[in-house]
């Protein structure tokens, strides 16, 4: 297991986890957990674990909220849909937990369920259950990439500008999903879209709920997130916008998603377009939420390494494959993992409470499915002003670096496609390089990877 290297052989662990006297047995399961977690060797402890997982919990639960509501858009049972995200985020965090012993949890991944629904189904006329074989697919090429190592090199080779583009692309893009669907923007037939009726409740609720998340989460209200989503959804239930129908019940069924993988389009070159999509927007998320959250825990090592890399994306790889499995689009590690750490949150002991929180959720279906569409739509617009944050960490000096990079990121939202977004920003970024003479930056995984988009665009449009 990724946690037992470097253990301590043995501890003077005699503080009560959560007050009060101890038992021989709960001082046996304490000194347990101290020795797999290395809890001591970390600085900190069962009660801190807890806390930090209950933090993380509350900051990204909203998920189980709004996944129904995205995945429901390509015709996906609801009801499965949040089954199906609350068990791959409990499965998939477990094994982070205890596999990788890292203070992270995961659950399907905002932008990525996005693609799924609106450009792999919507767009490309994919059934939902050909999207899911396309999410198993990219889990199989994360996991073996993970294991070759060679990870590192593909990483290395895409450009630091195109990362970030990606990143704010798909923010950009969720952003006009949430405004179309809260009727902010509509469509017009001259102008492509316009200014809606901010006079209709549902606009305005949207827009209140948006402000409340920013300001809750600005002043580091945990769960201000799911705070701002339940409150404008009680808010509409007197206006007819919602409907209260319960807080707890038995889950409900997972058949209609579990194991419903379709794979008779797995030879299309646009499958492989959308394989590549799902592959290389979580690769560079997770690589990312690991860094950023491992160094703010000061779990780096000397050199700025990450020990135990290979056991997260493995645990990371496997999430993609088993959430597809039982019915989501592509689970990945979550950035709000952050508010866990700041809470004191140092191991893998974080990840299991995350995953036991999780599990729990599974009883409060009648919650999600009172959740309307304008609801999730604030959290969607807030989720793409903290992403578009990676249009500030572009390198401005350089033409050649930033105009691929906003060309990928605008066509995301333009075209409704963050693959046609990609793809893009790789053909302008080689060729401009190449015209402007800087061969040496026009390295020869992106040169490859602009072709094969080329191509692409070329046959299939």
């Amino acid at each position: 297991m990724g946690g037992e290297a470097g253990r301590p052989r043995s501890y003077q662990y005699t503080v009560p986890a959560f007050g009060g006297a101890m038992t021989d047995t709960t001082k046996s399961f304490d000194s347990f957990l101290d020795r797999y977690f290395g809890l001591t060797r970390h600085g900190t402890s069962v009660r801190t674990e807890f806390i930090a997982g209950v933090t993380t919990f509350l900051t990204m639960v909203y998920i189980i909220f709004v996944n129904p509501q995205i995945l429901g858009a390509a015709g996906m049972d609801k009801g499965a849909v949040f089954v199906a995200t609350c068990i791959a985020a409990a499965v998939s965090t477990l094994v982070m937990g205890l596999y990788a012993n890292y203070p992270i949890a995961l659950a399907p991944g905002m932008g990525l369920n996005a693609f799924f629904a609106f450009t792999v189904v919507l767009t490309y006329k994919y059934t939902w259950q050909q999207a899911l074989a396309a999410v198993f697919c990219s889990g199989v090429l994360f996991f073996l990439i993970s294991v070759f190592r060679i990870r590192e090199y593909v990483i290395n080779s895409i450009p630091q500008n195109l990362k970030f583009a990606i990143s704010a692309g798909v923010g950009l893009f969720l952003g006009i999903i949430a405004l179309e669907e809260a009727k902010i923007i509509v469509d017009h037939p001259v102008t492509l879209v316009t200014l809606g009726d901010l006079k209709n409740p549902v606009a305005i609720l949207c827009l209140l709920g948006f402000v409340i998340i920013a300001a809750l989460n600005y002043r580091n209200i945990i769960g201000g997130t799911l705070i701002g989503i339940l409150l404008v959804s009680v808010i509409g239930i007197p206006l007819g916008l919602a409907t209260f129908t319960g807080v707890i019940s038995v889950p409900p069924s997972l058949a209609p998603t579990f194991l419903q993988l379709d794979f008779s389009r797995v030879f299309e070159l646009t499958f492989l377009i959308v394989v590549f999509s799902f592959l290389f927007v979580d690769v560079f998320d997770n690589a990312g939420t690991l860094i950023g959250v491992t160094h703010r825990a000061g779990l780096l090592d000397k050199n700025g390494n990450l020990p135990r890399m290979k056991q997260a994306l493995i645990a990371d790889s496997f999430a993609a494959m088993f959430g597809s499995l039982i019915g989501t689009s592509t689970t990945t590690s979550y950035i709000e993992s952050a508010a866990g750490v700041s809470a004191g949150g140092r191991t893998g002991l974080t990840a299991v409470f995350v995953a036991i929180f999780f599990l729990l959720a599974l009883f409060f279906s009648p919650l999600a499915g009172m959740i309307p569409a304008y609801a999730s739509a604030a959290a969607l617009l807030y989720v793409a002003c903290v992403m578009a944050r990676g249009l500030a960490e572009l390198s401005w000096d350089d033409v050649t670096e930033y105009a691929p990079a906003v060309v990928a990121a605008i066509t995301m939202p333009l075209t409704y496609s963050i693959a046609t977004g990609i793809g893009l920003g790789f053909i302008t970024y080689a060729l401009a390089k190449i015209i402007a003479g800087k061969f040496a930056e026009a390295k020869p995984a992106v040169v490859i990877l602009a072709v094969l988009f080329a191509i692409k665009f070329a046959v299939a449009g």
